[in-house]
Order: structure tokens, then sequence, then C-alpha cells
């Protein structure tokens, strides 16, 4: 076989290894959902449907789906959010329409809020989470609320965005009206960045002002992250602390967040060397079994290791770095 026919081979090879690994490591609603998003977005559609209809399956009273003993969480759950919507309109499947409905109508109706309507990420607690960036409204915009999916970027922007350091902060208190975790989370800067993406993604025409606007957010995003990339082509679990380990995840989220934002034209393509860049990183650190080492790592997320997310975002960077290359080999 030729070089690139070898290359091709052990890409697939990885890939199916990391799929793998993947399917044995998910279980809560947010890794459920990230799952099922990447297989989605890698063509799987037929295994991303059997993750949805489980999500459906551990629907709890409120509307959250795929719940174990993460109920606790406002946003999570509707990371399974789009699998399940796709899942009805292809099928017709009753369980799927209702389980759709069900996640949309809590997070517009009955999800806890601050003043201005901004989703908080746990029940109990006044807090907005960087996270919920990902979770909530790629859903609502793929749900047709674009209004409201535009509506919870702009509050998480206004109130994690730091904009001297270029980057989000983790966590805030909305009652104390101060941060609970200011730090600089790169995993959290990814779920970020592949949010927004999903968002500008599913915008109509119709509104380019609200996609603009957000366009602008993940290109300062991106460009906040990538003055901290390090010579290896990842970043620090903190991007602005050097004192923190050295993490995989964070690459993977920004490369993917990069080859999609060129492949949507809302970033250029000088954007790319830097999303190769981190790809490669990336792979030198997928092992024999297809786990994605030196990730920020589940379930507690304060050391290296592995967590189902990272498995998820090498997928959907793969998909989204092969999608690049066939539009450039279309236009070629």
């Amino acid at each position: 076989m030729s070089p690139i026919t070898d290359s091709h081979t052990a890409d697939a090879e990885r890939i199916a290894r990391v799929k793998q690994a993947l399917l044995s490591m998910q279980r809560y609603s947010w890794e459920q959902g990230v799952a099922a998003q990447a297989l989605l977005e890698s063509g799987d559609t037929e295994l991303a449907f059997l993750l949805a209809r489980d999500a459906v399956n551990r629907q709890d009273t409120s509307g959250k789906l795929g719940v174990m003993n993460d109920g606790y969480s406002v946003t999570d759950s509707a990371a399974n959010g789009e699998a399940v919507a796709r899942a009805a309109q292809a099928t017709g499947d009753p369980l799927f329409i209702k389980g759709a409905a069900s996640m949309l109508d809590w997070l517009l109706h009955h999800a806890p809020k601050t003043e201005e309507g901004i989703l908080r990420h746990v029940i109990d607690k006044p807090q907005v989470w960087i996270d919920s960036f990902y979770m909530a409204p790629p859903f609502l915009a793929i749900s047709g609320h674009f209004d409201e999916a535009v509506k919870q970027i702009d509050g998480y922007r206004k109130l994690l965005w730091n904009p001297e350091a270029k980057l989000f902060a983790h966590i805030y208190d909305d009652e104390a009206q101060s941060f609970i975790r200011e730090a600089h989370w790169g995993v959290g800067n990814g779920w970020a960045a592949a949010g927004m993406i999903r968002v500008i993604a599913s915008l109509p025409d119709s509104l380019p002002e609200e996609r603009g606007r957000i366009a602008n957010y993940l290109q300062q995003s991106i460009d906040g992250s990538l003055a901290h990339l390090r010579e290896d082509g990842l970043f620090h679990d903190v991007m602005d602390d050097p004192s923190t380990f050295v993490e995989t995840n964070a690459a993977q989220m920004v490369s993917y967040s990069i080859y999609r934002g060129v492949l949507l034209g809302v970033l250029d393509k000088d954007y790319i060397q830097f999303a190769d860049r981190m790809r490669a990183a990336v792979h030198a650190r997928v092992d024999e079994n297809g786990l994605v080492q030196g990730s920020c790592a589940a379930p507690f997320f304060d050391r290296p290791g592995t967590a189902p997310e990272s498995q998820a975002f090498f997928l959907l960077m793969e998909s989204a770095a092969s999608q690049y290359r066939e539009t450039e080999g279309d236009a070629s």
C-alpha cells in the first residue's frame, strides 16, 4: 500500500478503537449526549439512535434525558437532545417525538434560570457553568428556537467572558455576583467553542446579525485559546496557568471547532494549520486500546487520565477534519 493508504488505514483503525472505548465508558447524561452527537456527526446514525433511545428510556419526570444520578444538573441532559430530535424526524416514532418535546419543555418553561433568563447549570444552586454552552443552546437551535439559543449564548458570554484574558471563566454565582471558579479551564473553553459552532450551523440565513455576533465570539475564543497553545500542540488544564497539567481534550475540542468554523465560512483557512497541529498532537496520545490519554479525567476532572467526552471529541474532530479534507479535494 502507498504511504497515504497506510495513513488512512491507521487512522480508521484508531477511530474504531476510540469509538469502542467510548461506548464502554459513557454513563452520565452529558457523556451519553456527546457520544451520540459524535456518532451523528461521524455518520453512524443507527448507533446514535440507539443511544438516543436509551436516553429517552432514562428520561425523568421533569423531561431531562438520560438521567442516572445526575438529575441535579439543569442542562447536561440536553446534550442528548439533537440525537433524540434527529431520531424523531427520521423514524416518526412517538417515543422520540415525546422525548424531544419533553426535553425542550424543560429548558423553555421549567429549568431554573437567572433573572435575565439564562439557564443555570445546577438545580439547587444559582450557578452558571461554561459547560452549558454546549449542552443546551445547540438543541434549542436545532429545535427552531433560534432566539432562545442566541439569548443563552449571549448570556453565558456576558457572565463568563474575561475580556482581558480573552478566555472564559468556569463557574459564576448569579446571586453572589461573583465567580465560584474564575479559572480559565481548557475543556470549558472547548465546550464553549464547540457549542457556539453548533448554534452557528443551525441559525437560518434570516438571522445574519445573530450569526455574525456569535461568529465573532467564536473567533475571539479561538484566538484567546491559541495564545496559550504549547509547542507540542496541547494546552494546560487551565489554559493560562502553566503550573497545571498538560491536557489533551481541549486541543481536540478547539481543533474540531476550527475545522467546522472554516467549513461554515466563519473562520479563515489560516486557522487550519493550528487545527492540524493539535490533531497530530492528540493522535500521539491515543493508546493501543483506543483511549485518549492525558485528558481531564472523569469522574472528578482534577487530574490527567481518560474521559468519555474526550473519546467523543476525538471522533468529532476526526469527522470535521475528514469533511474539511473532502471539501478541499472537491475544490481542487
